[in-house]
This record gives C-alpha cells, sequence and structure tokens, in this order.
C-alpha cells in the first residue's frame, strides 16, 4: 500500500479531491524552547530553582536571592561554630583545682598530655597568701578549663620544700616545666588580685586572657598618684606651720 504522507502526485491528486487527508506538517521547535527544556528538566532532577544572571533577575527575585543568601551564610556560620564548640568540649576537660601528692606527681603533671598546661601551687595551711592565691586559682580553674590546675602542700609533694619559698606556682607544658613564680614577693603579697594572677598567668600562655594590660600597672600609678598626692598635703602643712611660727 503506497503512504498516503509521500509527496507524490497522485497523493496530492488525492488529497485535493479530499480523498486523503492534508498532509501534516513537521514538528519544529526553536532553540528558546529547547533551553526551556533543558532548564525544567535539571530543575526537576536537582529540585533546585535555575539560578538567573543578577542582570536578568526581577526586584522581587532579587529580594528573594538575598534571603537565600543569607540563609545560606548564617548556616555556614552555625555549622563553623558547632563545630568549634564541639573542639572546645573536647580539651576542655578540667575546670576544678586538683589536689596532687607526690605519688601523683609524674602521672598528673609530667604525664598529663600532650599540649596540655599544667599550673601546680605549692602551699601551706596558715599561710595567708598561699590561702588567698588557692581561692583565685579555684576561680581562674573554672574559668580556663582547658588548662589543668593543680595545688599539692609543699612538704608533701617535695619533701623539705622551705617554707620560705611558698607560695610556689610552677607551669608545666608537655611534660617540661615552662616558668616558676617562688615566693612572696613574686606575687606582690597580699595584694595580688585575681586579675594580677589572670595576668601572671596569661604571660606564660598556660591560659588565655581577655585582659588587655596588666593590671598591677594600673594599681602602681594609683598608688603613686596616691603617695603624691599626700606628699603634697604633707608639705602644705609643714609650710603652714613655718608661717605660724613666724
Amino acid at each position: 500500500m503506497q503512504d498516503p504522507n509521500e509527496d507524490t502526485e497522485w497523493n496530492d491528486v488525492l488529497r485535493a479531491k479530499g480523498i486523503l487527508p492534508p498532509k501534516q506538517k513537521e514538528l519544529e521547535i526553536s532553540e528558546d524552547q529547547i533551553v526551556n527544556l533543558l532548564e525544567d528538566t535539571v530543575s526537576k532532577r536537582t529540585g533546585e530553582k535555575v539560578v538567573k544572571n543578577y542582570e536578568d533577575m526581577t526586584l522581587d527575585e532579587l529580594d528573594e536571592f538575598e534571603d537565600e543568601e543569607d540563609e545560606r551564610v548564617l548556616e555556614e556560620y552555625r555549622k563553623q561554630r558547632l563545630a568549634e564548640m564541639k573542639q572546645y568540649q573536647q580539651v576542655a576537660k578540667f575546670g576544678e583545682m586538683m589536689e596532687i601528692t607526690a605519688v601523683d606527681y609524674v602521672q598528673e603533671v609530667n604525664k598529663a598530655g600532650e599540649g596540655i598546661w599544667v599550673i601546680l601551687h605549692l602551699y601551706k595551711t596558715g599561710i595567708p597568701l598561699c590561702a588567698l592565691l588557692n581561692r583565685h586559682l579555684q576561680q581562674l580553674a573554672q574559668k580556663f578549663p582547658t588548662t589543668k590546675f593543680l595545688k599539692s602542700i609543699s612538704t608533701t609533694c617535695i619533701p623539705n620544700y622551705p617554707d620560705k619559698n611558698l607560695p610556689t606556682i610552677f607551669i608545666y607544658r608537655n611534660g617540661q616545666m615552662s616558668k616558676q613564680h617562688i615566693g612572696p614577693i613574686a606575687f606582690d603579697g597580699m595584694n595580688c588580685s585575681l586579675e594580677d594572677l589572670e595576668w601572671m598567668l596569661s604571660e606564660s600562655r598556660a591560659i588565655k586572657t581577655t585582659l588587655e594590660e596588666d593590671p598591677r600597672k594600673r594599681r602602681q600609678i594609683k598608688d603613686v598618684m596616691t603617695s603624691s598626692l599626700r606628699s603634697g598635703g604633707q608639705y602644705n602643712h609643714d609650710d603652714d606651720d613655718d608661717d605660724d611660727s613666724d
């Protein structure tokens, strides 16, 4: 049987007489239609919107894009903070000052672990400055839980350790001594504040303080000013006495 869609003169005659139906036109598709079909296909497969160039976007589309971009940035920041917090929790495993003896020294100090800072306070009961530093160190232990804070009665930890050297603070890292503060003068006696001690320990990098300057400098300046005012007052008083004697 002859194909009715063939381009022959006989078929043309039959179409003209209405015997055959009109010849079907070939389907045509433009390049724009091809692009649109491809974009629709990609969009359906990925479940995402097709991203346009900025210049092709309407104002509403730009606003929507900015909102999505803000959400993406916030989500990335949230993931980063969660990772940082998780890492911090892994190393923030101390938080209290622990008492040790000579038996514990090697294990707790020399074998504390790679990268761990250890602060050891040698003290004796009945010495006010030792008691003051113990209170300060307990607070710092809670504030800086990534650093290991220890205390030990001096002669229990080191037999025959002289009382004149108390209080003593040894700072260790990776089993090696990094810094030592020995005797009352090293701490400015009973004037040693919590901030003073925090700054001193931060100088060895055993803790990371947020203090911007040594608080002892402010006190020294204040003491000089106070002393100067007192001297000035005394000087004026002497002048008055001289005037009265005349």
